[in-house]
């Protein structure tokens, strides 16, 4: 039996591993509702069929036509997801089977509801994608409830997809339990595991992921949103940190030091993607708007990015042979008060300046943060 104070790092034993993913997958309504994909590695490419395949009416003796089936193959890219629980030093006498078992609630309620938000809204997000982002939207105050819940459904409907499933806050229960069809029969109904509206399932997302300011209600076909997860978590012991987003008694970020505590960081990692946003559509707030968090202009040097820049496309490639690490690396967020951080690797980089480059792959990222919102851009740099 292995005790933390044996192994400050590691993976989470597969046993408790295995719960905590299941607890995240049960607890999150975006993968409840989405294609859920295992993975082996930190990238897969997925075939998703986007026009069905086709019959023909065939005589006897004659060959069957050939099908009309359009398939695309969208790439899955796993990103590391975090959590910090602090806790006594005195759970480092205890065995690590346990002290995970006893902590599996905490860390799947941490990962499902910051992927839940980031699949969603883009709410902290590094993927390149969310649902919110590039789906139709409808007005709730145009019309009643009733109607516009509707009007988002046909959004869907006009861009030649079926409705199959929804998510909504929990604040639209009243107006859904409300709502009746000719026969005066509810359109809504609860159930033990599983509520439906209009005779499909509806997820109400928990803990804080719902982002009331965006949206009331999304609607769409939910096998083009994809979800990829990896079935391993590791862990590492804290000792000496000051923990930003966690605040003592004293309303100050807390340090483990001056508290005598100890910190269990565990990590998962997990793909998103929404290969048809167009499948889509949203009911939203009049206000609504979300921050935008595109690049206007992304350039190193010279050198030819693999595809072209596009503010929507977010992983590029390209490679150069020059022997001098003279090459910089610019970015420029697309609205003024947004912040772009550029990084090679793990060392940051002024836009503008020369970055260091090895010999090999190196790895830029480009984060840009306009509010609580923010989008990652990527570009593998190969120096020969």
């Amino acid at each position: 039996m292995s005790f933390l104070k044996d192994e400050l790092k590691g993976f989470v034993p597969k046993e408790q591993a295995d719960e905590i993913i299941k607890k995240t997958v049960r607890g999150s309504s975006v993968i409840r509702l989405s294609r859920l994909e295992p993975m082996t590695s930190d990238t897969k490419k997925i075939p998703v069929m986007t026009n069905g395949a086709g019959a023909y009416w065939v005589g006897e003796g004659q060959r069957i036509g050939t099908s009309g089936a359009t398939w695309i193959f969208p790439e899955l890219h796993a990103r590391k997801l975090g959590v910090i629980i602090p806790v006594t030093k005195e759970k480092l006498n205890d065995a690590t089977i346990d002290v995970f078992t006893e902590l599996q609630e905490s860390i799947s309620e941490a990962f499902y509801e910051s992927f839940d938000a980031a699949a969603l809204f883009g709410f902290n997000s590094p993927f390149s994608s969310n649902i919110l982002g590039g789906c139709a939207k409808v007005d709730v105050s145009s019309s009643n409830f009733d109607i516009a819940a509707s009007d988002v459904m046909a959004k869907v409907e006009e861009a030649g997809y079926d409705v199959n499933g929804f998510a909504a806050k929990i604040g639209v229960k009243n107006s859904l339990r409300k709502l009746r069809d000719a026969n005066g029969a509810p359109i809504f109904i609860t159930g033990t595991d599983q509520n439906e509206l209009y005779g499909q399932p509806i997820e109400f997302v928990r803990n804080g992921a719902w982002k009331d300011d965006q949206a009331e209600l999304i609607a769409g076909e939910w096998k083009y949103s994809l979800v990829g997860i990896r079935d391993d978590i590791e862990y590492e012991i804290l000792t000496e940190a000051t923990l930003q987003n966690t605040l003592g008694a004293d309303g100050k970020p807390l340090s483990l030091a001056e508290q005598d505590m100890v910190a269990i960081k565990a990590t998962m990692r997990i793909a998103y993607l929404c290969v048809k946003p167009e499948a889509f559509a949203a009911l939203v707030p009049k206000s609504a708007s979300t921050p935008d968090t595109t690049l206007s202009a992304l350039t190193i040097g010279s050198l030819t990015l693999e595809p072209t820049f596009s503010a929507e496309v977010t992983e590029y490639t390209t490679t150069t042979s020059n022997e001098s690490d003279n090459i910089t690396a610019t970015a420029t967020a697309a609205e003024s008060g947004a912040t772009v951080e550029i990084k090679n690797g793990e060392t940051v980089v002024e836009s503008g300046s020369a970055a260091t480059w090895n010999e090999g792959e190196n790895t830029v990222t480009v984060k840009v943060t306009n509010g609580e919102y923010n989008k990652t851009y990527t570009v593998t740099v190969t120096k020969e």
